[in-house]
């Protein structure tokens, strides 16, 4: 495979979501640090280089004039597992985790990793009215979100296929830090026991 670098914040779920797939699959992967609350990826060197979008995480796929880069944090953990175990053979399962991953984008992480930044890195004294008015509506999603995955959980061991696929992958990077955007999972007592299954697994490897 070609070389892989990672182009990250440390602090994201979303870059931390390839760094574990690439971990979980030993696939050696460079990293490269920005700082996205100093605007590290808004640079005008960033968006002609990296991403046009300047938004991280981005996997480069190899190196010098003919690198690629792939933005997108769910594309990039599909592209280093693609052809692997952590994507499940059969296709309604296959299309099961695909469905898991789009509740990720689309009902957890705009809640639940919302929150998070918003109180653990900007600071609720920070934030602007309009951001502050928003804060019971997420935290309502944020909990209907955990509250689906935990019944789920309670049932089956992984959320797809019957093993560890990207969906559980996904759905850890920013379940497991929860608690920062003032989430109590001791309240989804399913979901503390399949994060223990996935810190279990060989070859995991923790956030920053």
């Amino acid at each position: 495979m070609e070389p892989l670098t990672l182009h990250e914040d440390p602090r994201s779920g979303n870059c931390y979501k390839i760094r574990l797939t690439a971990a979980l699959l030993g696939l050696p992967l460079e990293r490269r640090h920005y700082d996205i609350l100093k605007g590290e990826t808004r640079t005008l060197e960033f968006l002609a280089t990296v991403n046009a979008n300047g938004r991280i995480p981005v996997l480069q796929i190899g190196a010098g004039a003919g690198a690629r880069f792939l933005p997108e944090s769910n594309a990039a953990c599909w592209y280093l597992a693609e052809g692997s175990g952590l994507i499940p053979a059969d296709r309604f399962a296959r299309a099961d985790m695909l469905r898991w991953m789009f509740f990720e984008q689309y009902n957890h992480e705009p809640n639940v990793a919302t929150l998070r930044f918003w109180l653990a890195f900007v600071g609720e004294g920070n934030l602007s009215d309009q951001q502050r008015a928003q804060i019971p509506a997420k935290r309502a999603a944020g909990e209907a979100a955990l509250a689906l995955m935990d019944q789920h959980l309670a049932q089956a061991d992984w959320l797809a296929g019957g093993m560890l696929s990207l969906a559980d992958i996904a759905l850890h990077a920013y379940t497991h830090v929860a608690e920062a955007g003032g989430f109590r999972l001791g309240d989804y007592p399913a979901i503390g026991r399949w994060l223990a299954r996935i810190a279990a697994t060989p070859g995991f490897v923790a956030m920053d």
